[in-house]
């Protein structure tokens, strides 16, 4: 350590200068695990909602934003891949990342989780790589889940689009319902009482035994132990999915009942 003196007060009153001070170094806030998010340009939300469960000391994750256009259609949703590869670069460059979530639920339906995990292993290959659907079918196989009621705010071509790639993922979809609301800006103001009184609607149907609440932009995390307490069945949204599986990669296997049943399950 170098120490300078001065002999009395200089002209800008500074006595002492100590220049290379001892410091030690920590694993810093991600010592457990660092989780690299995209996040929609649009999204109100899944920061929100990823700061409530990621209350973990040694566990942090660090967005950047992808841009979007408010109208969710195939066509907009497909042109994000072009922007998925430098988002990623732009999340702690130089500094390892445990997995990077791409956070859109419909654009990775549209896309394909193998185009989104090749687009983010350009900028960080070997990365452990997730999104909403590929959340939500690590989800409902963990929870021993396969007939699920569907809860989206989408249009009904997008609906459709999703009950089939549920459908084709292996799951049954024999109860949906959607809010119709096509711009982004708007569902992200939908209220967690809606989606209470829409989820335990639909998933009361006994020909199901899961509900999944598609989209980013809702925010389910507040009151899904309230839902499933009531309905007597797992629920789980796109955010509340997504991050636990975003913790399961990671290899954070803490039990965290109350945000439900799926985050006291291990990877199956």
């Amino acid at each position: 350590m170098t120490e300078t003196l001065a002999a009395g007060a200089s002209a800008d009153g500074l006595l002492v200068d100590k220049q290379r001070m001892a410091f030690e170094l920590d694993g810093g806030i991600a010592e457990r695990a660092a989780i690299g998010v995209i996040v929609l340009g649009s999204d109100q939300t899944i920061e929100h909602e990823f700061r409530r469960i990621f209350d973990i000391p040694g566990v942090a994750f660090y967005e950047s934003r992808i841009h979007n256009a408010n109208e969710i259609t195939p066509e907009t949703l497909k042109a994000m891949e072009a922007g998925i590869a430098d988002c990623t670069a732009r999340i702690l460059p130089g500094l390892p990342l445990d997995v990077v979530a791409y956070g859109c639920t419909s654009g990775a339906m549209v896309i394909g989780d193998d185009k989104v995990a090749a687009r983010v292993h350009e900028a960080r290959p070997g990365v452990a790589c997730t999104t909403p659907m590929a959340a939500a079918f690590a989800a409902f196989k963990a929870l021993g889940c396969r007939r699920i009621a569907l809860l989206t705010p989408y249009v009904d071509e997008i609906n459709q689009a999703m009950r089939a790639h549920l459908q084709a993922g292996g799951l049954d979809v024999p109860v949906m319902g959607s809010f119709n609301e096509g711009d982004d800006r708007k569902v992200g103001r939908i209220s967690p009482a809606s989606l209470s009184r829409a989820a335990l609607e639909l998933g009361a149907s006994e020909t199901v035994d899961a509900v999944f609440v598609s989209c980013t932009a809702l925010r389910l995390v507040e009151v899904v132990a309230g839902i499933e307490a009531e309905l007597g069945k797992p629920v789980t949204s796109s955010n509340h999915a997504l991050a636990w599986h975003c913790l399961r990669l990671a290899g954070i296997d803490d039990p965290l009942p109350q945000h439900g049943r799926l985050f006291t399950c291990a990877l199956a």
